[in-house]
């Protein structure tokens, strides 16, 4: 896979949460022998043994019970250490949720129905907002005492953790949130790392445009994942097989920054290298790696 990937013309990757240990060996070796280079990991990865599918929130770094947060804590320095051992500048979080109904999907088909301008679409959103912050203290704790433990380690082995933008507002970190964890442990360690097809979903639900999240974090941002996007929610798409005006991202790209195509498998490469040249000549200008 990472030959065709490298076929492709990306000279850099990101190991997903599906990545399997089984699977290490070998990654090593191409980046060994120069096949590839590996820019960052995106938490639980390698993919916790028993597991057969991605899951990146199967142990939550916000769990109020204190085995399944240890679990997270386990699983995210054992990748920090492959992402050590792989030479990758940068590991992307979830950070998890709060515990409370979910908002999310009703308010999204509430888009796909064209609803929005309906007084009741911003009654919903504003009671989710509501129930959201009168319960995630004890949750937001949690996140701190998992970080605590995490933030440590990141620095000894000079790994930066991107926050990756939520796709619900149940989801943990909001953009708040994102600037307060920041201000705590350190922009040399912690980042924003923006999600096209998540931060989408948050601008149609009217919290934030990504201009918003971008402004918010210029200078902080340690990368993107970038796909194309058809509404209200159907994402990791190659681009030109969505909606999303790639430019809106250009004034906020920079030297650095790890632009990494997060795709869903089952697209050809045709499909996927149609509009990559002109994206990439779009966003980086040539000042910055697109992997």
């Amino acid at each position: 896979m990472l030959r065709e990937i490298r076929a492709l013309g990306f000279e850099y990757v990101e190991l997903g949460h599906n990545t399997r240990l089984s699977l290490f060996d070998g990654i090593r070796q191409a980046v060994a022998d120069g096949e590839v280079r590996v820019c960052s990991l995106h938490n639980f990865c390698p993919l916790p043994v028993g597991l057969v599918g991605p899951a990146p929130d199967y142990y939550l770094p916000s769990a109020t019970d204190e085995r399944e947060r240890a679990s997270a804590v386990r699983h995210t320095l054992r990748t920090l250490e492959c992402a050590a051992m792989l030479g990758a500048a940068f590991v992307v979080l979830h950070l998890g949720r709060v515990r409370m109904r979910s908002y999310t999907m009703r308010l999204l088909r509430m888009v796909e129905e064209e609803r929005t301008d309906q007084p009741r679409f911003a009654r919903l959103r504003e009671k989710a907002l509501a129930v959201r912050a009168r319960k995630r203290e004890k949750f937001l704790q949690q996140v701190y005492r998992t970080l605590d433990e995490v933030v440590p380690r990141a620095k000894e082995l000079g790994i930066r953790l991107g926050l990756e933008t939520r796709f619900a507002l149940e989801e943990i970190p909001n953009r708040e949130e994102v600037a307060g964890l920041i201000a705590r442990y350190g922009s040399e360690v912690i980042q924003y790392w923006h999600d096209v097809g998540h931060a989408q979903v948050q601008e149609q639900l009217g919290l934030a445009r990504h201009e918003e999240w971008l402004e918010t974090f210029r200078g902080n941002t340690a990368g993107m994942h970038l796909q194309d996007v058809a509404p209200p929610a159907d994402d990791h798409r190659p681009p030109g097989q969505g909606e999303f005006d790639f430019g809106r991202l250009a004034p906020f790209v920079c030297a650095g920054q790890a632009l990494v195509w997060e795709i869903h498998p089952g697209w050809s490469a045709e499909q996927i290298q149609a509009g990559m040249t002109r994206v990439k000549e779009q966003l980086v200008a040539g000042r910055c790696p697109a992997v």
